[in-house]
Parts: C-alpha cells; sequence; structure tokens
C-alpha cells in the first residue's frame, strides 16, 4: 500500500508538472503574439503621401548613404531603385569598402549608363582604421562628404520602391522626426529563409516591442539599418559614428537609435514593408553566420538574459513537439493531451506570424527545426564571446 501511495502522488506530482509545463508554454505564444500584435498592425505610411507633388526647393536634400562590401550579388538592383525615386533633391553616396568583388565595376557601369547616373559618387576605402568595425567606418566615411540635411542609411541588399524617400520624409516631416526608420519587407524565396526568418523576428519583436520602440518615455531603442533616416543636424550633434562608443559596434543601428533617444530626439519604427523590401541570407551558411555576428551584442537584456535565451528557447520550440511524439508513441494520454497543448500553441502563433510575413502555411511546422539552429547560434555566439574570439564577418573579425 506504501508503494502504491507513493507511486500515486509521484504520477499526481508528474502531471500538475506536465499540466504546468504545457500551460506555461500556451501562456508564453500568448504573451508573444500580443506583444508582437502591435508590430503586424502597425499602419503602412499615409497614401497620400506617395503622391509626386511640389518642387525641389519644398523638399529637403537628402544623401543616401550605402556602405558595400563585395556586394556584387546585390548591388545593382539596390543602387538602380535608389536611384530611380521620385524624390526632387537627393543624391546617392556608395561607400566601397574595399570590395575584391565586382562591386566596384558594376557601380561604374551605372553611373555611365543610368539614366539618374549623375546623381550617383562611390567612395573608396582600401584599408580599415584600427578600433573601427567595417559598417560604422563606412558610414562615417559616407556622412563626412554628404551634404544633405537629411541621411538615408540603407543596405546593399535593400529594394526601394520608387516613391519610398518621398513617403519616409514627408513622414519624419509630420511628426517632427529626428529619425524615422521603416520596417522592410523581407524577400523569403527559399527554404531556410522560410524557416528561419520568422523565429529571428518573433526574437526581436519580443526584445524590441515598437509600441515601447516608439515611447519617447520608454529606454528601449532599435531601427532598422536597412533603412534609417536621420536628420544630419542630430547626427552631427551626436558625433556620428565617430565616437568611441559607436566606432566598433556590429549593431550600428541599434546603437544609433538608442543614442538619439538618450539625447532627447524623437525616434520613430513605421511599417515600410510595401515600400522597402531585403534578401538578408541566401543558405544556411549565410543564415548561421548572418544572424550570429550580432546575436550576443545585439540583445538587450544583458549576460544573465542571454543566457534564458540559450536555455529557454528549445524548451518554448523543440519540446512541445518531442513531448507530444513521446505521448502518441507511448501511448500516454495525459503526455499526449500536455504534448497536444503546448504544440498547439507553438503551431498556432507560427501559422498566424507566417502568414503576416508571407511565408506558406506548412513552414509552421518547421518551428522546432528553427528553434534547433537557432539555440545553435545562440551557443555559438555565447562561446566566442567567452573564448575571446569576437564576431567575424566578411573576412574580417572584431574583438
Amino acid at each position: 500500500m506504501g508503494r502504491l501511495r507513493v507511486r500515486r502522488d509521484v504520477n499526481r506530482i508528474g502531471g500538475l508538472l506536465l499540466w504546468g509545463y504545457a500551460a506555461s508554454i500556451a501562456a508564453f505564444y500568448g504573451i508573444v503574439w500580443w506583444r508582437t500584435r502591435a508590430d503586424s498592425q502597425r499602419a503602412e505610411l499615409p497614401l497620400a503621401e506617395r503622391s509626386p507633388s511640389g518642387g525641389a526647393a519644398q523638399w529637403p536634400h537628402v544623401s543616401v548613404i550605402v556602405p558595400a562590401r563585395d556586394e556584387a550579388r546585390n548591388i545593382r538592383r539596390s543602387v538602380e531603385s535608389l536611384l530611380a525615386q521620385d524624390y526632387p533633391n537627393f543624391d546617392v553616396l556608395v561607400v566601397d569598402d574595399a570590395s575584391s568583388d565586382r562591386t566596384p565595376e558594376i557601380l561604374r557601369e551605372i553611373a555611365a549608363i543610368h539614366p539618374h547616373g549623375i546623381r550617383l559618387r562611390t567612395l573608396r576605402v582600401e584599408h580599415l582604421p584600427a578600433g573601427w568595425a567595417g559598417k560604422p567606418h563606412a558610414l562615417h566615411t559616407g556622412a563626412a562628404q554628404a551634404e544633405g540635411e537629411w541621411l538615408l542609411f540603407s543596405d546593399a541588399d535593400t529594394y526601394h520602391a520608387p516613391d519610398a524617400l518621398r513617403c519616409a520624409i514627408a513622414t519624419a516631416l509630420r511628426q517632427g522626426d529626428d529619425l524615422l526608420s521603416l520596417a522592410s519587407r523581407q524577400e523569403l524565396p527559399d527554404f531556410w529563409g522560410r524557416v528561419l526568418m520568422p523565429l529571428a523576428y518573433m526574437g526581436i519583436a519580443m526584445q524590441y516591442p515598437a509600441a515601447e520602440v516608439n515611447a519617447p518615455d520608454s529606454p528601449i531603442a532599435i531601427a532598422n539599418g536597412q533603412y534609417l533616416l536621420i536628420r544630419k543636424a542630430m547626427y552631427d550633434r551626436l558625433g556620428g559614428f565617430a565616437t568611441p562608443a559607436m566606432r566598433a559596434t556590429v549593431v550600428d543601428d541599434r546603437d544609433l537609435a538608442r543614442e538619439v533617444k538618450r539625447a532627447g530626439g524623437r525616434l520613430q519604427m513605421v511599417d515600410g514593408r510595401g515600400l522597402v523590401s531585403t534578401r538578408m541570407y541566401r543558405g544556411l551558411r549565410e543564415h548561421w553566420r548572418g544572424w550570429g555576428k550580432n546575436v550576443y551584442a545585439g540583445s538587450r537584456g544583458g549576460p544573465l538574459f542571454y543566457l534564458l535565451m540559450v536555455t529557454g528557447l528549445p524548451i518554448v520550440t523543440v519540446v512541445p513537439l518531442a513531448l507530444l511524439l513521446v505521448g502518441l508513441l507511448t501511448r500516454r494520454r495525459q503526455v499526449t493531451a500536455a504534448g497536444g497543448l503546448a504544440s498547439g500553441a507553438e503551431l498556432a502563433y507560427r501559422v498566424w506570424l507566417d502568414r503576416d510575413m508571407g511565408v506558406p502555411r506548412p513552414y509552421a511546422l518547421s518551428q522546432p527545426l528553427a528553434g534547433v539552429i537557432f539555440t545553435g547560434i545562440l551557443v555559438r555566439g555565447l562561446w566566442r564571446k567567452l573564448t575571446g574570439r569576437g564576431v567575424e564577418w566578411k573576412g574580417r573579425e572584431y574583438r
């Protein structure tokens, strides 16, 4: 009788823990959905502001700065879309950061044959000075040569609709922004992009909810380096990327946004998916290395929160399905039911997120796979931090 009672007590405790876990997972995805729901429901920029009107004198001069290091695959589409802007008063500066591929040749071709090639200037950087990271130095180099009242920092893998700049400037002027950043549409034509990008978005949106980013009284700040529009006066006031705190950053967009907010500037992140798109990485290797370069530095919770992510990510992405499979294979109804609840919550959230990002519905089943891969990325980021290896990107190491 004693052994039977102990077994019942153990089963009861085990059942409570099992259902407690399942309920926690359901609550977790409910909270994540609530926090990221505001991001997906951000209103797009007003359509009325997309209509070309007025002459160049009515619009401030904008200098578009694009850092490019070995971007032969992307640079033509990006620069040509920038040159095709219907905005009347802008120029484009591409900072060629010691590229060893066809990037310089392609830029020369664009300048020679594009109808608006006269707007394009190319600045060549041969060597990276000590104490700098590549992208901040390229942006600093471009900003130092810029003549515009506003600076637009954009990546070489972006595509811009013709009315993107006009719409962004009109919005920034109307709102009185010092920094306006557009969330871009992610182009995901390949398998690994569709598997991994939704989970990456979930992690970013959890740590940097748009409502708090846009709230002046919140310390949380972030911007999208794919489209970051800033007043030149504010940039100069902060010291730009030349300050010691900014020279070596590998999360230049987040850190610049944070400095603007600390200085009392107005910061806004808005939905620009109808105006700007980007294809960040191609293939598993690029995703692995690309997300790994800033996964540690980009976490806003410090070392303890990072350790929580390392341990917690597989718990919320892999264990629910594993629990369901164990229950089905062992025919244990309680385990199956608890696993079904946890997996159902995970699947429901991923279906919603995939729909918002334009990912086909069957990819929702890949959430556990994405969890395994991103856990590996997190572990690798922590290992490189602890061993002093720092960050490696495009042939450079930053310690």
